[in-house]
């Protein structure tokens, strides 16, 4: 259809409703001179938004007329970029994905046209529409010969993050596909980036990755730090953030390798980072907050160690910090290894225990609370007390097969096998309904 027929529409929905011109134009905001030249087509100025807020009068629903609107963006093969760009969110908003693939494909005749599509998805995932929006994220890699442009780089990034959620394989395969797209983001986005690079292989344990994000990123940190960009980066957080999650994640690592001692020193190294300078009030608290984290890891790292003795100072520690799961996972993991009885910090925490479901959705500590369940089994079976042991063990199982930890089910599986007879007919029979999953 031509450009008079949105028009021709426009004015049919003023008649049957006995609008006038100024009637409309107080209805919808619109001022009543920019409304007559927009009718008259005297001017192309009409926007989405006023498309929008005329729906809204003549009782449309969203996305009313957006099939016509094309004409106001692309017109004799040029491209209105500051129409295309809220045209194009609005249709993902609105559900109107049958008005998107016409004007992609004319925005594509042009490799120029490119930064159009990404502008749109950066709209939409700043205003929370992931979905919607890495369908243009992903036009833009499947498009975009240049594979060193920022473009392509900050797509595949966004792509990496919207991947992410509780099913491993899935997180795994963001990693791979977004992995060698990391040195070519902008500087502020390449922190946020081996950040959530370490985050999300240490919730996959894959502590080799883990460290070599941890040390890029404290590495980075430093680099820009000893040129004065403490203050020119633009970063979602202050520079030392980034600087002490660096070394956290290095930590993390050697603790889980079981080098406690090395561990130690790292922790130490973010332990004080007052003279990370020039400091504002949000680095303060982060300085303040890698002191606590280090107190707290310290406490971790004696309890490892076999330290039983600093058990009541180090539970008080972790439930002034709201970071009790962690700890526990710890604590239980350590009375296995060394023997030492926690019936009294299990009896003491059972209320916050019985909560931690809430954390199934958590990236890193869905995987604490699997861990934590499946050591509290060892545990109570240890203790002797074989139904208990039975039931944390059968629930670590469910665990698995919802977060498809399928190598964690294979031990909760052989831990299922070694106390098979504790087991009640009703757990027996559970199992053997899931024994398909675990050939």
């Amino acid at each position: 259809m031509d450009n008079r027929s949105l028009r021709l529409e426009i004015e049919d929905q003023m008649k049957l409703h006995g609008y006038s011109l100024n009637k409309v134009a107080e209805l919808t905001g619109i001022n009543a001179g920019n409304l007559s030249m927009v009718l008259n087509g005297r001017s192309r100025a009409m926007t989405i938004g006023h498309l929008d807020a005329l729906a809204e009068v003549f009782g449309k629903p969203p996305g009313w007329l957006y099939e016509l609107y094309t004409e106001e963006c692309i017109s004799d093969n040029k491209l209105s970029r500051p129409r295309l760009i809220p045209y194009l969110v609005r249709c993902a908003e609105t559900g109107r994905v049958d008005c998107i693939e016409p004007v992609v494909s004319k925005i594509l005749d042009n490799p120029k046209n490119m930064s159009i599509i990404f502008a749109a998805a950066e709209k939409l995932f700043e205003n929370g529409r992931l979905g919607e929006s890495a369908r243009f994220y992903q036009l833009v890699v499947d498009n975009n010969k240049d594979n060193f442009s920022e473009f392509m780089a900050i797509s595949q990034y966004r792509l990496f993050l919207i991947a992410q959620g509780t099913d491993e394989e899935k997180n795994w395969k963001s990693v791979i596909q977004f992995e060698p797209f990391r040195r070519r983001l902008p500087e502020y986005l390449q922190l946020a980036a081996l950040l959530k690079l370490a985050k999300v292989c240490y919730s996959l344990e894959k502590w080799n990755e883990v460290e070599r994000f941890a040390q890029e990123l404290s590495e980075l940190s430093l680099i820009l730090y000893k040129l004065k960009m403490v203050e020119e980066v633009s970063v979602e957080r202050h520079l030392v953030y980034y600087f002490g999650m660096g070394l956290l994640f290095e930590g993390a690592v050697l603790e889980k390798r079981g080098l406690y001692q090395e561990a130690k020193t790292v922790v130490q190294h973010y332990a004080d980072l007052s003279w990370f300078e020039p400091l504002n009030e949000s680095g303060w608290q982060d300085v303040e907050r890698f002191k606590v984290y280090a107190q707290a890891n310290l406490y971790t790292l004696e309890v490892l160690m076999g330290n039983d003795g600093i058990l009541g100072e180090y539970v008080d520690y972790l439930e002034s910090l709201d970071r009790l799961l962690s700890g526990l996972e710890t604590i239980v993991k350590s009375a296995n290894t060394h023997g030492f009885c926690i019936d009294h910090v299990l009896h003491r925490f059972t209320d916050a225990i019985s909560q931690f479901d809430c954390f199934l959705d958590d990236l890193i500590n869905s995987r604490r609370y699997l861990w934590f369940c499946y050591h509290r089994a060892v545990y109570e079976f240890t203790k002797e007390r074989y139904e208990n042991g039975m039931k944390e063990t059968i629930f670590c199982i469910s665990l698995c097969l919802k977060m498809k930890r399928y190598e964690d089910l294979a031990r909760c599986v052989a831990l299922f096998e070694k106390h098979r007879s504790y087991a009640s007919e009703t757990q027996i029979q559970y199992y053997e309904s899931i024994r398909l999953w675990v050939v």
